[in-house]
Order: structure tokens, then C-alpha cells, then sequence
């Protein structure tokens, strides 16, 4: 039994290594895709700045559950056979530009308001939004976009040969998965520091107009794309 598996573990290693430069390149796509300022990033930047690194957080661990249930859709084919489904696709495709607009009008209504200080005293009496939804919106925000489905399609297809091991699968998809858990948390600290913090309150209105309208191009563009 322990030669066996001895045997696997060789024969699992020499497949890796036979085609690592596809692995590499695998790494590489997902890496520019999690970096890209795509609807989940800025919701990240945008919540870290506004509302601090705990939510921050929390959002960017519900977007890395969003890329961690397409990894396994895509490890096991499912994502394969959905992207042939254009009535499943359209669906998803139309409830992610439909919440990206709702969070464009959030966003932009934000905007409108004036920086006195009845309106930011407010702002800050509001109650705040739990961690749990937050974690659900990040999650909703990841799991509604059809481009996530298709760039991990993509990254199997690159990053694995017909039949490759589930040790092979592990190397590609768990390295993409800590790739994109350490960019979402990064972003996450980075923006929610007490400079980005004094530099989101001086420009508040600015800031909140210009994701608004990131937010409401994406939810368009993602409604008026074919797949």
C-alpha cells in the first residue's frame, strides 16, 4: 500500500512538473483578473474606505467565497456545462448588472448628500451594516457575475491537462484560491487605513460619485454583454 501510494505521489509530481508552465500561466490570469478593478474590487476599496477594515474584511471574504464556490463549480465541471445553458447564464448575468445598479443608486444618493455636519453627525448615528451582510452582499457581488464562471473555466482549461490528478487540481486551484484571498484582504487593509479614511472623508462626495458611476458602467455593461 505505501509503495502505491508512493508511486502516485511520483507519478502526481512528475505530471505537475510536467506541465508547470501552464500552471504558471494559470497563476498568472487569475492573478490579473483578481488585481483587475472589476465590480468585487471596488466594492472591496469602497467599503474598507467607508466603513473600516472590519467590514472591509468582511466583505473581502465574502467575495473569496463567491471565487471559492466557482473554483469548485469549475473542479468538477459544473461550470463547463453551465456556461453551455444560456437561460441559466442570462440569469445570472441579469440579477449581477441589476444589483450593481442598485449599489451605482446607493452610491450616487450618497453623493447628493452635503458634507454640513447635521448630515454627516447623520451619516454616523446610522446603524451600521452587520459583518454577516456585508459578507452576503461581497458573496452576492462575486457569485452574480458570468465572468467569474468563464475566467475559472478558463484557468482549468489552462492550468490542467485531460485527466489530470486531483493532486494537479489541488496545486492549481488552491494557489489561485490563496492568491486571491491574500489580493481581496489587501486591498481590504490598505484602504482601510487612517489616511485612505481622512482622504475618502475630505473627498466624500467625489469619491462616492465616481464609484457610483463605476458601479452603474459595470452593471451595464455586464446587462448589454453577450456570452
Amino acid at each position: 500500500m505505501l509503495r502505491l501510494s508512493h508511486r502516485g505521489e511520483l507519478r502526481a509530481m512528475s505530471e505537475i512538473a510536467q506541465h508547470l508552465p501552464q500552471v504558471v500561466a494559470a497563476y498568472l490570469v487569475y492573478l490579473f483578473a483578481v488585481m483587475s478593478p472589476g465590480p468585487a474590487v471596488m466594492a472591496i476599496v469602497s467599503t474598507s474606505i467607508a466603513e473600516g477594515r472590519r467590514s472591509g474584511l468582511a466583505m473581502a471574504a465574502g467575495v473569496f467565497a463567491g471565487s471559492f464556490t466557482w473554483a469548485m463549480a469549475a473542479s468538477i465541471g459544473l461550470a463547463t456545462v453551465l456556461t453551455h445553458y444560456a437561460g441559466v447564464l442570462h440569469a445570472v448575468k441579469i440579477a449581477g448588472g441589476l444589483y450593481l445598479l442598485y449599489l451605482a443608486y446607493k452610491a450616487l444618493r450618497s453623493a447628493s448628500r452635503p458634507d454640513s455636519a447635521r448630515h454627516l453627525a447623520a451619516a454616523e448615528a446610522a446603524p451600521a451594516r452587520s459583518l454577516r451582510r456585508t459578507f452576503l452582499l461581497g458573496y452576492a457581488i462575486h457569485l452574480t457575475n458570468p465572468k467569474a464562471i468563464f475566467a475559472w473555466v478558463a484557468i482549468i482549461s489552462l492550468g490542467l491537462p485531460d485527466g489530470a490528478s486531483a493532486q494537479a487540481v489541488a496545486l492549481v486551484v488552491g494557489g489561485c484560491l490563496l492568491t486571491g484571498l491574500t489580493v481581496f484582504t489587501s486591498y481590504a487593509v490598505l484602504f482601510s487605513t487612517g489616511p485612505a479614511f481622512r482622504a475618502y472623508r475630505a473627498a466624500r462626495r467625489g469619491i462616492d460619485a465616481t464609484m457610483g458611476v463605476m458601479f452603474a458602467a459595470a452593471g451595464i455593461k455586464l446587462l448589454t454583454t453577450r456570452f
